[in-house]
């Protein structure tokens, strides 16, 4: 096997000097850096990398927590934080919590124990100040989810303007009785969205029933299960807002099986714009999250953590944009 040390040798340089080049050390001159490049080709020395990152005490890896793997939404960030990872050499492990907060708290133990170098949260569902304590001594960063007036670095859009733009587009479609299908409410993009729903309806003084607005958990499943209560209601309502596209998928397969029909029965709009929302019949009317630039950024900030760099911004809010599509249309009815 070839050493280090019969690069150097072959070179006419020092072992420190080889290693000077190997981790583009600008103190190297440019012809001697030539000279040990030529003796690493002819040599075919491969760098011991691992042995490396020990001394560092770098790993190369980095860590990211979802709280539902089988939640497609997630999948365009995973891309975004793949593309910038791979370009520094980084490697990316998954952990998925399942939605069980105490599996968060799991994988803190993987930051404390050095097995990797930082640490990406597309959840925010454990103890804030426990978070904010760990964050002073690794590199954290959270995306998608959020902590209400937190200072960790932080990448997500404005969840009350997109959730009240997305009930607006239907009280510009003249509907009046909307109910809405929320995400968990421990969860703050579920009471974010909650909040942009109560701000559209009041703004343009319309009625908020109880019975419209019903809790689900961001599940196809919820979905499904809370449009059939709806659906149970003596005065139904003309549209529904729901806090996702899955739930909004579920919603309008409830709607199906009664024999109705969006959006000529009921309008539906959704929110995330998953990859499935477009071909799905009716195409879903949603508010398109920037899920691969959240992945990059994210990636993004956690590099300058790690780097140790200074942060000229602590949260990023992207922009997000409503996408109309089959599954909203004008209120036919007097509500």
């Amino acid at each position: 096997m070839v050493r280090i040390a019969d690069v150097a040798k072959l070179a006419n340089v020092s072992t420190a000097t080889v290693s000077r080049v190997i981790s583009n050390s600008e103190t190297v001159k440019i012809e001697t850096r030539e000279k040990v490049l030529q003796a690493i080709e002819k040599l075919k020395y491969q760098p011991n990398v691992l042995a490396r990152q020990l001394r560092r005490m770098e790993t190369k890896t980095i860590l990211v927590i979802v709280p539902d793997i089988t939640n497609t939404f997630f999948s365009n960030v995973l891309r975004g934080i793949e593309a910038i990872a791979g370009e520094n050499s980084y490697q990316v492990l998954l952990g998925d919590t399942g939605n069980i907060i105490d599996r968060e708290y799991g994988y803190f133990d993987i930051l404390r124990q050095r097995k990797a170098d930082g640490m990406i949260l597309l959840t925010a569902r454990s103890n804030q100040q426990l978070l904010e304590e760990i964050a002073k001594d690794y590199p954290i960063v959270l995306a998608c989810e959020y902590f209400e007036g937190s200072k960790l670095p932080t990448v997500s859009i404005d969840n009350i303007s997109s959730a009240r733009k997305a009930t607006e587009h239907l009280i510009s479609l003249h509907h009046k009785r909307i109910a809405h299908i929320s995400g968990p409410l421990n969860v703050v993009v579920g009471r974010d969205r909650l909040k942009g729903f109560q701000q559209a309806m009041m703004q343009h003084n319309l009625l908020i029933e109880p019975c419209l607005v019903q809790e689900g958990d961001f599940s196809y499943e919820s979905g499904y299960n809370l449009m059939t209560k709806l659906l149970a209601l003596e005065n139904l309502p003309t549209a529904v807002f729901a806090g996702n596209d899955e739930m909004a998928m579920g919603a309008i397969k409830a709607m199906k099986s009664k024999g109705l029909k969006a959006p000529d029965d009921i309008s539906v709009v959704g929110f995330d714009d998953i990859k499935f929302a477009s071909v799905f019949e009716p195409a879903l009317t949603t508010i398109k999250q920037p899920t691969f630039e959240i992945g990059k950024c994210a990636m993004e900030l956690l590099l300058q953590l790690i780097n140790n760099d200074s942060l000229d911004k602590q949260q990023f809010i992207l922009s997000d944009k409503l996408v109309v599509r089959e599954s909203s249309t004008i209120n036919k009815f007097t509500n």
